[in-house]
């Protein structure tokens, strides 16, 4: 009897906080670790906007498909006549789930709130990112973005959850949405329900119901699945995921773009040194980290900050070769003693920082620390919160910060890389600075022709290695679990989406 089935009533107990209503016929219900923020949770404050997109209750003006490619989603096409002007043209007969017809105007007035600070859809992160110095509609169906500023990655930005296209509320569509379902209630960190939309454009969904319940314990809502009370889990345990499919079970895992890597301190330091910095990135044994701390299932190493193969992502590798590591020590003036590796006459010590509100980021950070005593470097760890994290490398205390970031939370590759990168990124907590890579950052962002552009973050991402402006560790992978009749659900690399209007479940 496995551990799960031996506690499957403890989860049913702790579950039961979760679980209002009981689930019914051709109902999915989804175990998920966070939960509405409120009864009515607003898509476009905070991240309320990714829980109402992966329930299909909301849709974006654009999306990501399952490559990480931009594609039109409720626009039919989106031209860009100056550099700070994006015509966006919406498909024919869209409406509202409570049969209104979706506008320009209702675009607009959609959008409008996110930079109204007094307005319950106000979002500062969300209004930053569309850089907005007006919006007018040409017609019915035309709405003309006017930005402050060129900005080539502003259609990628239309596929953020948070702008989601949205009519008039009223009592019956508190979610006056456009997706395949619709939204019903919410209870604030337990659950989210929605019921299918049968009037929806690409067909009638393969579901009635789609409930998501909370548990932050992932062995909890593992225990939950085995006991029938769950379909599907988000994030199901590594450890016990080879298992779970040998009882009929489906396992779905696929690379995300959330990368598990470190920020180096540039500025002071061992890390200071990009020949030391190399060394401990040649020290790193990935795919043994990934076998290790994730079960070998949940996550692929990392050679670059985007998932391999997919979308902007560069071919380069991050070979593990002990040996070359040692070679760029010496080279940075190290000298080895006794099987220690001394520098400027004291043994050389990495002071390494994380967090653990993420569990694979401590196991990591301790196999990372091996790795480097294996070949006679001394590693210090030290485990807190982010915020601590973030302040030691910033202040210089210490050498590595292990942290974890999706890399292009709406596809596009500028973002991410500017705050962390950049000489002025607002995250650049480790101080790199590099002028052949800002003045490409620059150019990212101004160049709007996508083979270009593309071409752009090929040499950003070849200078990244070659400094080791970071070091990449692995790309995690989402291990979910489900019922063995769940069909036409994929992992998304963004995780932007679970369900769609194809999504059912069968006997």
């Amino acid at each position: 009897m496995s551990f799960f089935t031996r506690f499957a009533c403890a989860a049913t107990l702790a579950l039961s906080t979760a679980l209002p209503t009981f689930a019914q016929e051709d109902s999915l219900t989804i175990s998920i670790g966070f939960g509405p923020t409120a009864e009515i949770p607003d898509p476009r404050a905070s991240y309320n906007g990714w829980i109402s997109n992966q329930t299909g209750v909301t849709e974006t003006l654009m999306g990501i498909d399952y490559e990480m490619n931009l594609y039109p989603r409720l626009a039919k096409s989106i031209k860009q006549p100056t550099p700070t002007t994006w015509r966006v043209t919406l498909r024919d007969g869209l409406t509202f789930h409570d049969g209104s017809e979706v506008t320009a105007q209702a675009v607009i007035d959609a959008i409008t709130p996110i930079s109204d600070k007094e307005h319950a859809g106000h979002n500062a992160r969300v209004a930053k990112l569309l850089d907005l110095a007006g919006m007018t509609s040409d017609g019915g169906n035309v709405i003309v973005f006017e930005t402050n500023s060129p900005n080539a990655a502003f259609p990628w930005t239309l596929s953020e959850p948070a702008i989601a296209v949205l009519g008039a509320a009223s009592e019956d569509f508190p979610i006056n949405a456009t997706g395949p379902y619709v939204f019903k209630e919410a209870v604030p960190e337990q659950l989210y329900r929605v019921e299918a939309n049968p009037d929806y454009r690409l067909g009638t969904p393969g579901l009635e119901e789609v409930r998501i319940v909370v548990s932050s314990n992932p062995s909890t809502a593992a225990l939950a699945f085995e006991a029938g009370e769950v379909d599907l889990v988000i994030n199901y345990p590594e450890t016990d995921f080879e298992r779970i499919q040998k009882t009929g079970a489906q396992g779905f895992s696929a690379p995300t773009a959330r990368l598990y890597f470190y920020t180096v301190n540039a500025a002071s330091g061992p890390m200071a040194n990009p020949l030391i910095r190399k060394a401990v990135s040649y020290a790193i044994d990935r795919q043994g980290i990934v076998n290790a701390a994730l079960s070998g299932v949940g996550g692929v190493p990392a050679g670059t900050i985007y998932p391999a193969g997919k979308g902007w992502a560069a071919d380069i590798s991050a070979p593990y070769d002990s040996a070359k590591a040692e070679t760029l020590l010496a080279e940075a003036g190290a000298v080895k003693e006794g099987g220690t590796w001394m520098l400027d006459g004291a043994p050389l010590e990495i002071d390494i920082v994380t967090y653990s509100s993420r569990a694979a980021l401590p196991p990591t950070a301790e196999l990372t620390q091996a790795f480097l005593g294996a070949i006679g470097v001394k590693a210090n760890i030290t485990v807190g919160e982010w915020g601590a994290s973030n302040d030691a490398i910033a202040a210089g205390e210490a050498d590595l910060f292990l942290q974890a970031w999706v890399t292009t939370p709406q596809g596009d590759p500028g973002a991410v890389l500017e705050t962390l990168l950049k000489s002025s990124g607002g995250s650049n907590s480790g101080k790199f600075s590099n002028a052949r890579l800002d003045e490409l950052l620059e150019q990212g962002r101004l160049t709007f022709e996508h083979d270009a552009r593309k071409a752009i973050y090929g040499e950003i991402q070849q200078i990244i290695a070659d400094e080791a402006a970071l070091i990449p560790v692995f790309h995690v992978s989402q291990t979910n679990v489900g019922v063995a009749g769940l069909s036409g659900y994929r992992v998304h690399p963004t995780e932007t989406y679970w369900i769609t209007h194809e999504t059912k479940l069968t006997e």
